[in-house]
């Protein structure tokens, strides 16, 4: 079902109205976010998110509102690998945590500008050459296999990232943090801080992200108006998640192939939809059976090594 400019218009428009208040109002200050905080942040933004889930359901019916809760939930769990990423790039750069929500915010918005253009691109490829159902299930089921296979303590390495390769290469770059600032000015010259460095890590990370987490939401939905909103209702609270679960996401070590079983499932969902239609209700049971499981068996049966961590850049605070 096509989607009238002006849903597109006003969605975007109330999406940019949140931001701006989160930034502009609510966190004007630089701050530590405490954990109280972040919990109701994520409250909020889950129950925005259910609140627009009803609003499909009264306005398209229940199957695109079966199709953006699915696609919402599997959004969500994948964005937690994110945070995992998020918290390495944060400790290597020693990023003090009351700057970090400023780099997320801001990550969150390249994030939502790059995701649109990805799937606009797919749902037009899907459209024009229905052979990219194959190769985007095949995808999915070997990402799902590589994720399973992988320890998941991969190093962070910024020397290894072209985009801040290039940065440092052509850019002046200051060896300390200047507050929460991105760019400072020394000596009539603009260097970029760390901050800066840590901002395009961010940035091209969720991009590599997509690749796995946008064809696995088309799987879903071939409806660009269902995976657009879904995508942004999971990345708006994706900041006040990392605040909520950084500390203790290390306990729950079998999530990681909860999420991999995951894209294996929607891979193979994929690859038969041609011969077999999965019931959508079904789908979601099966996504949320998984996920629930993973989360249980990893507090059933935890690691020894499992502990409460604070978040990257609390340590030194803590100390001052």
């Amino acid at each position: 079902m096509k989607t009238d400019i002006m849903f597109w218009v006003g969605f975007n428009a109330f999406v940019l109205i949140l931001l701006a208040l989160d930034l502009f109002v609510f966190h004007r200050k630089t701050h530590v976010v405490k954990i109280k905080e972040a919990l109701l942040w994520s409250c909020f933004w889950i129950a925005l998110s259910l609140v627009f889930n009803v609003f499909i359901y009264y306005w398209r019916g229940s199957g695109p509102a079966l199709e953006f809760l699915t696609a919402y939930l599997i959004e969500k769990s994948l964005s937690v690998d994110n945070l995992f990423v998020f918290i390495m790039i944060f400790s290597y750069f020693k990023v003090p945590s009351k700057y970090q929500h400023k780099i997320l915010f801001w990550g969150v918005l390249g994030a939502l500008f790059f995701r649109a253009v990805f799937i606009l691109v797919g749902v037009a490829l899907l459209a024009k050459f229905h052979f990219i159902v194959y190769i985007l299930g095949g995808f999915l089921i070997f990402t799902g296999i590589k994720m399973a296979t992988s320890s998941g303590d991969d190093e962070i390495d910024p020397e290894a990232n072209p985009v801040v390769k290039f940065v440092s290469r052509y850019m002046p770059i200051t060896n300390k943090h200047h507050e929460d600032k991105f760019f400072v000015k020394l000596d009539k010259t603009v260097f970029a801080t760390p901050l800066f460095l840590v901002l395009i890590m961010v940035e091209t990370t969720d991009i590599v992200f997509a690749a796995d987490s946008i064809p696995a939401i088309l799987a879903i939905s071939k409806d660009p108006f269902i995976v657009y909103t879904s995508n942004v209702f999971a990345l708006l609270g994706l900041r006040a998640l990392y605040f909520a679960l950084a500390g203790i996401m290390q306990l729950f070590h079998y999530l990681h192939y909860g999420l991999s079983l995951i894209l294996v499932f929607i891979g193979v969902k994929l690859v038969i939809s041609e011969f077999y239609h999965m019931n959508m209700l079904l789908a979601l049971g099966v996504v949320a059976f998984i996920l629930t499981a993973s989360v249980i068996l990893s507090l059933v049966f935890p690691k020894k090594d499992s502990k409460v961590l604070p978040l990257p850049g609390q340590e030194e605070e803590t100390q001052a």
